[in-house]
């Protein structure tokens, strides 16, 4: 991000700040009202509360739980979530001066965080008002609403400053500049993980096509089979992150279906077609790509970490700091993309199993990586004095006073030194004794401001500069 966008050359205009609050908020609302009318035009049905089910859909957007009829749809699509995440992350990015005050950034951050809460708070009242009007229709928890507005949106804050004055924070709190290094390392790894998981959700996909195909053959229009496309595919990332939790050794569970690298429990599932892609019994040598897949990613990691050789301990720290945080960054999104889902429970991944496993693939392979690709510099030994021979005479220091002679260029050379110890004796090789110095030249008084004669020079004044010279 930082190497697309311009750098701000300057503190941000009152535009600017605006364009950061209402952006991304104003483009989701618009987009969501567009698919809305959508919608209910392709249903028949009539437009009685449009503005309530806009603004649902935009919390649902930000991850916030919608209830209809007395069911609750938690686990919601993080593909929506992410382009908010991303829309803010630029827009920030945008107008960050890399040398801003901490004034200015605040102020970014502030009106990043500011404008998505107003437009939440709007969000709330409508649809609690439509809910007095569609009774099916329930208004969610306002402290729930807020929270995951202001998570998705201060992740997207953090990430678009971060990109611009990550060092500087570094460097104001005393942190090592590794410590932002670790960042990049992590990211790859994760991407790497899920990328991997993703191969192997579509492979699953390929296995069982009839039965991708039979849920597609739950209606027959054109609309609904588009419906159900469009719906598969913004599920895929949440699909993607229960595959890469059974690929580092954890389980994923939708309902009572528990589907792990070594057993699968069956159950009810949603009749989704992206949920095809669920392993049925036996699996056979599938958990050997499983596995692969984790190791792979820790693999990527680690090269990641050893493109920059450092010292032992640096780089050991380095190293555990990439792999906690690509843990606890994916381990946030398989909370994200986890709740409940009407009758059939809970749908998501083990917690208490999947941010440790990450972090054992990433940090044990990851850390193999780093040592056999050259990741460690060994530390720079300071050079000792060289000693000297124990046979080495060392000189004694002269304590007698040596005896100067002195010179008496104005003197007879007859006559005695005034030197202690010295006589006087005249060295016929020394020559002529040299000539007396030539005297000062007269010095003239300064001459004064008010005469205007002492400030010009008259022809004696020359020729007496021209002897002296």
């Amino acid at each position: 991000m930082q190497d697309r966008l311009p750098a701000a050359a300057g503190p941000p205009q009152p535009r600017d700040l605006v364009r950061v609050a209402f952006g991304p908020a104003v483009v989701a609302v618009v987009l969501i009202a567009a698919v809305v009318l959508v919608q209910l035009v392709a249903a028949n049905s009539d437009l009685t509360g449009t503005v309530g089910a806009v603004a649902s859909m935009w919390l649902a957007a930000h991850l916030v739980p919608v209830t209809i009829g007395g069911q609750q749809l938690g686990v919601l699509p993080l593909v929506p979530a992410a382009l908010m995440v991303w829309a803010t992350a630029r827009s920030v990015a945008a107008i960050t001066p890399p040398n801003g005050s901490w004034f200015v950034l605040r102020w970014i951050v502030a009106a990043a965080l500011g404008g998505p809460l107003l437009i939440t708070a709007i969000a709330l009242a409508v649809v609690h008002d439509a809910a007095s009007v569609i009774t099916a229709l329930q208004t969610p928890d306002a402290l729930h609403a807020f929270g995951a507005v202001l998570a998705v949106h201060g992740l997207g804050a953090v990430v678009g400053a971060g990109s611009r004055v990550g060092r500087r924070v570094l460097a104001r709190f005393g942190l090592p500049g590794w410590l932002i290094d670790a960042v990049r390392p992590a990211a790859i790894g994760a991407l790497a993980l899920l990328a991997l998981s993703g191969v192997i959700t579509a492979a699953s996909l390929i296995v069982h096509w009839g039965t991708m195909h039979a849920l597609f053959g739950i209606t027959d229009s054109f609309v609904g089979q588009l419906s159900l496309t469009v719906l598969s595919l913004l599920y895929l990332p949440n699909v993607v992150i229960g595959a890469s939790a059974v690929a580092v050794g954890s389980s994923a569970h939708i309902g009572f279906a528990t589907f792990s690298a070594f057993t699968v429990f069956g159950g009810d599932i949603p009749a989704l077609p992206i949920l095809a892609a669920a392993p049925t019994p036996p699996l056979g040598p599938v958990w050997v790509a499983l596995l692969i897949a984790g190791a792979a990613s820790g693999v990527a990691l680690g090269q990641q970490c050893a493109l920059r050789p450092l010292p032992l301990p640096a780089a050991a720290a380095k190293l555990m700091a990439a792999a906690l945080l690509a843990a606890v960054g994916l381990a946030a999104l398989a909370l994200a993309g986890s709740g409940e889902l009407g009758n059939f429970g809970s749908v998501g991944v083990d917690q208490a199993t999947f941010g440790p496993a990450a972090f054992l693939w990433f940090s044990v392979i990851g850390g193999l990586t780093v040592a056999l690709t050259g990741g460690i510099r060994a530390r720079p030994k300071t050079a000792a004095p060289p000693a000297p021979p124990p046979d080495a005479e060392v000189p004694e220091p002269m304590t007698e006073p040596i005896a100067v002679e002195a010179e008496d260029p104005g003197g007879d050379p007859a006559a005695g030194s005034d030197v202690p110890g010295g006589e006087a004796a005249a060295d016929p090789a020394a020559g002529p004794p040299p000539e007396p110095a030539q005297p000062p030249p007269p010095v003239r008084p300064a001459p004064d401001a008010d005469d205007v004669e002492d400030l010009m020079y008259v022809d004696d004044d020359i020729e007496a500069a021209d002897k002296h010279d």
